[in-house]
Formats: structure tokens, sequence, C-alpha cells
């Protein structure tokens, strides 16, 4: 019994070993390596965005690092005691940090899903 396919109807497309390489290096260039993949979205789409995100994940998980402290900061104000201005100063910080690396990952989520 054979497997039931998502895609059932294969298509077939005859390029030149010159329109073969371009392709191979626009696949590259949008980091795909799944050739089928690469040709149903510029099929259906037109384009392919590769968007480099490492710089935005690098910036999240500081962010997720400063919460953490932030956060064992809280833990010790409560067992030790702690001036209220201190923390009060440390989560407007935070706030000021988060605020726009939330939007920017807005727009960029916005972008990617076109």
């Amino acid at each position: 019994m054979t497997k039931k396919r998502r895609r059932s109807v294969h298509l077939h497309v005859m390029v030149t070993p010159e329109e073969q390489a371009l392709i191979a290096d626009r696949m590259a260039e949008a980091g795909i390596s799944n050739m089928g993949a690469y040709m149903r979205k510029m099929a259906l789409n037109g384009y392919v965005l590769h968007v480099d995100l490492s710089d935005i994940w690098e910036l999240v998980a500081l962010q997720r690092r400063c919460a953490n402290n932030l956060n064992q900061v809280a833990v010790h104000a409560n067992t030790y005691g702690i001036y209220p201005s201190e923390i009060t100063a440390l989560q407007k910080d935070y706030a000021a940090l988060w605020e726009p690396l939330s939007e920017l990952l807005k727009k960029l989520s916005a972008v990617v899903s076109l």
C-alpha cells in the first residue's frame, strides 16, 4: 500500500545546465536546500524572502537574561530588603528595553508572513 501524498500532482520542467546552476545559486542565497520547496515558492509567490534574524534572536536572548536578572533582584529584595526605588528603576529600564524590541519583532513577523 502506498502512502497518500499531500501533493499528488507531479510537474516536470526542463532547464539548461546554466539555468540549473543559476537556480542553485538563488536557492543558496535564499537559504533553501530543497528544490521542490524552492520551485513551489517561486511558482506560487514569485519570490522568496530570506531574512537573517540572528541579531534579533540575540537581542531576545539578552532581554530574557535581563528579565531573569530583574527577577533575581526582586527575590533578593523580598528576602533581604532593598530600596523600592531601585526595583522601580530596574523595572523602568527593562520596560524601555523591551518595548522597542517588541515593536520590531511585530514588524518583522508581518514582513516574513507576506
